[in-house]
């Protein structure tokens, strides 16, 4: 397991942690970390509400690295509730493809962190609409 993938993994356990917000909202029962193109790892949470007004912790972390003024990432690691990962859901896969465009099948995904299992865009999307 290399160092980097170590850190986003670190950062996604640090910022994780169930929070019950309202009684139709709560909060980081998965987080995630995109590493951008600088080097720097942002995280996110989801936010999950009654109504699908919610976001999911990839974009989520995805936000607030554009929100920090960075749009290239290479690698994107979910962790679950279970502490297991998972690949992103169609619609964070489409957001990174659209934010990504014309590089979005080389960003990395980490599927399973104690396996050290780590699959691409291109190979979870390989082909897109445009």
């Amino acid at each position: 397991m290399d160092k980097t993938w170590q850190k986003m993994y670190e950062a996604a356990k640090k910022v994780q942690g169930f929070t019950a917000i309202g009684p139709h909202m709560e909060a980081g029962g998965v987080a995630a970390t995109v590493l951008a193109e600088s080097g720097k790892i942002y995280t996110g949470v989801c936010v999950d509400t009654a109504c699908g007004l919610g976001v999911c912790a990839e974009r989520s972390a995805l936000f607030n690295m554009i929100t920090n003024g960075e749009t290239k990432i290479s690698r994107v690691l979910a962790l679950m509730a279970d502490g297991k990962n998972g690949a992103p859901c169609g619609a964070c896969r489409e957001f990174i493809v659209q934010l990504m465009e014309k590089d979005y099948q080389q960003v990395e995904i980490m599927l399973d962190y104690e396996k050290d299992k780590v699959a691409t865009m291109g190979d979870l999307t390989p082909e897109w609409w445009l």
